[in-house]
């Protein structure tokens, strides 16, 4: 029978955590350590082991066979550690502990950025580790806590909360391009303006949905650009690239100062609202529970 030391121990967590982040240097970001001194910690508990983990080249990192069973057994004890650490919380009389959360950008900015400081004022034992990315990720896999996503976007086999609101959805553009652009009486009229589109995470076109009473429209026009970035998309608006379509409160500064104009209001239309999410089926972090009604509290 083999003998776990702590060394051991911390090695194997770094074994696991390769497999999950994809390769040692976004497992060194991720550990705060040097991509040197991880792979070093690999090389020795390889030698240990007598048995070779990972295939490495200069462009991949792959886990051998070995690698592969190990890891498969590292990934389920460690969930089962994590568990039983988490449970002790229940016996502390304030959350702690470390909450990893992958966030859409737009949540980042309306949601967050007003909100967290007070929280982490409130909280102090808890460390939030917190990562902004559109691009959508299986949080699982990734080994996040929880995600922020537009409540439409959440995976079906994920716990979801809606945080806020709905989302107001408008079009806009610069008070510039306004007035040396034809006129703009209905969407119809979209197809003769330069329009600025937006990849979602998912890398598909975001869709200009916009209502008018009964009348429901989507936009299809051939762009004039398109971003992958929100704050992108109204800074060329702000230049008098065009029109972009994004959520109201990304640009309620804008717009009350006249930097911008709301295009065709009437024509304006709501989105789910943000929603926090995690995996079903697990026991939910103490520190999660105390942001998940920190955030709704707040927001309501």
């Amino acid at each position: 029978m083999t003998h776990l030391t702590r060394t051991d121990l911390g090695d194997l967590n770094l074994v696991r955590v390769i497999a999950r982040a994809g390769g040692f240097r976004r497992a060194a970001l991720e550990l705060d350590i040097s991509p040197s001194a991880l792979s070093h910690a690999v090389r020795n508990l390889e030698a240990r082991l007598g048995v070779r983990l990972f295939n490495r080249t200069n462009r991949s990192v792959t886990p051998t066979d070995a690698g592969h069973e190990l890891i498969a057994s590292l990934v389920s004890g460690f969930s089962v550690i994590e568990e039983g650490l988490e449970g002790i919380n229940r016996y502390r009389d304030r959350p702690t502990g470390r909450l990893r959360l992958n966030v859409l950008t737009d949540a980042a900015r309306l949601l967050l950025a007003p909100l967290l400081a007070s929280f982490i004022v409130q909280y102090p034992d808890v460390m939030l580790d917190i990562t902004v990315q559109d691009e959508f990720i299986d949080i699982v896999s990734a080994g996040y806590d929880a995600g922020i996503r537009f409540g439409g976007r959440v995976p079906e086999d994920m716990v979801a909360q809606a945080i806020g609101p709905d989302l107001r959805w408008i079009m806009i553009a610069s008070p510039t391009y306004l007035a040396t652009c034809p006129p703009l009486t209905h969407p119809t009229d979209l197809a003769f303006h330069r329009c600025i589109g937006l990849r979602t995470g998912t890398g598909a076109l975001e869709r200009w949905e916009l209502e008018h009473g009964e009348e429901m429209r989507t936009v299809h026009v051939d762009w004039a650009v398109i971003v992958n970035e929100t704050a992108l998309a109204i800074e060329l608006a702000e230049r008098g690239a065009g029109i972009t379509y994004c959520q109201e409160q990304r640009v309620a500064r804008q717009l009350e100062v006249g930097e911008l104009c709301e295009v065709l209001p009437e024509w304006a239309s709501f989105g789910p609202a943000f929603h926090i999410y995690y995996p079903s089926g697990r026991h939910v972090p103490k520190a999660l529970r105390a942001l998940i009604d920190y955030l709704r509290s707040q927001t309501q």
